[in-house]
């Protein structure tokens, strides 16, 4: 029969062992084997939620593409610059940007923010005046109103409102000679806070204001920019118009896609990932040990029975075949219902919301194909891998007694 060495293995798996032990470990196995793999899908889903939920979070942090200087912070010539943008198609709008260290002080209470000056055409590449959850966006009929990162106002204790009395700005100024009275130092100006905008890792104490504000901080010209950022009709043509734009603009600008400007969030990210594959695959590899067990148990346990396999002409390729198959037939089982009660808890999860990060956030789940293959394959490498290892038995230890 050809089949014969998996018809064995199949009747080992379901009918009634010779020995309870042999019936525990090998149920032992199945079980450690579908927990391992429930386990690996559900936090490799949960990670990829994870993944998805920080995209979104970072979405419009950065634009489709950045132009800076290449040596200078200052845009060599931003006019230029524009007028080339308007001739691309690709282009929906684009925004002018300075950004610098700032000093605020608010009666006594003083920290170092950072400034981000845009013109009023920022919100179409970075809809931030959606955010704001008190106050409300300037509306850059003045250059001082800005808004604030929500903890940067709380720490400052800066009022919001149109009747709101200003707090201070100080931007150094460069230069050198003796310094006798503080304007020798710092440019300041009063601002007055508008609203208040929600801090995430990328915005933390970040004060947000018209372009003008900068420009005066810095004694720039009226035309002058650190960088222009730019929204695509599809983003997908980030990196043909990088390319293009390389070449129109010259050697004087650097171009970046967002996935530059954030590639060090992703690489932390990636690594994250990389870390728990390793860390679940560690996890399956020692649970194969119980595999290994029962193979083991369970030739110790059939050894008589071997024995009259061979006397009737069963080869001992089959026969090893026999316990390989064992083997496989106990990992194909706990994938297979491991996968399905993974996938159960992950629907459970974004039907409900039951299980919680924090109070109001509940763990985000993505089920994606991909999850699926992962999981197969690290469960078939170390299951298919421990199973022929120690199905390799040999003639000698079957006719001894």
């Amino acid at each position: 029969m050809a089949n014969t060495a998996f018809y064995i293995a199949k009747r080992y798996l379901i009918a009634k062992k010779g020995s309870t032990a042999v019936t525990f470990i090998t149920w032992l196995s199945a079980f450690a084997m579908m927990t391992a793999v429930a386990s690996m899908f559900i936090i490799i889903s949960v990670f990829a939620g994870l993944e998805d939920l920080n995209r979104e979070m970072i979405a419009n942090l950065h634009a489709d593409l950045t132009i800076s200087g290449q040596v200078e912070k200052k845009l060599k010539d931003p006019e230029a610059v524009a007028k080339i943008l308007k001739q691309q198609p690709e282009i929906q709008h684009s925004s002018k940007v300075i950004e610098e260290k700032v000093y605020v002080n608010n009666g006594g209470i003083g920290e170092i923010a950072y400034l981000r000056a845009v013109d009023s055409a920022y919100t179409f590449v970075n809809p931030i005046d959606k955010n704001i959850f008190f106050g409300k966006y300037p509306d850059f009929q003045y250059s001082n109103e800005v808004i604030l990162e929500n903890g940067l106002d709380n720490r400052l204790q800066i009022p919001v409102g149109e009747n709101s009395s200003p707090a201070l700005l100080y931007m150094p100024k460069p230069g050198t000679g003796i310094i006798t009275t503080e304007d020798d130092i710092f440019t300041k100006k009063e601002i007055y806070v508008t609203g208040v905008f929600p801090g995430n890792d990328q915005l933390n104490n970040y004060v947000i204001s018209p372009l003008e504000l900068g420009q005066e901080l810095l004694n720039l010209p009226k035309d002058a920019a650190y960088k222009i950022v730019i929204k695509l009709k599809n983003p997908d043509d980030a990196d043909d118009l990088k390319e293009k734009l390389k070449t129109k603009l010259g050697k004087d600008y650097t171009v970046k896609t967002k996935a530059e400007e954030n590639a060090a969030f992703w690489k932390m990210i990636n690594t994250e990932k990389l870390m728990i594959y390793l860390i679940f695959a560690l996890v399956i590899f020692i649970t194969t040990f119980n595999l290994a067990g029962a193979i083991i148990i369970l030739q110790l346990d059939k050894k008589e029975q071997a024995k009259s396999l061979i006397s009737l002409g069963l080869s001992l390729r089959k026969l090893r075949n026999t316990y390989f198959y064992t083997g496989v037939l106990i990992v194909v089982f706990g994938i297979i219902s491991g996968l399905i009660i993974g996938t159960a808890i992950c629907y459970f999860q974004m039907s409900t919301d039951f299980f919680k990060a924090g109070i109001e956030l509940p763990f985000p789940v993505r089920i994606k194909a991909l999850n699926y293959l992962i999981v197969t394959a690290v469960a078939l490498l170390f299951g298919l891998t421990v199973s022929w290892f120690f199905s390799k038995i040999n003639r000698e230890y079957i006719l001894t007694k």
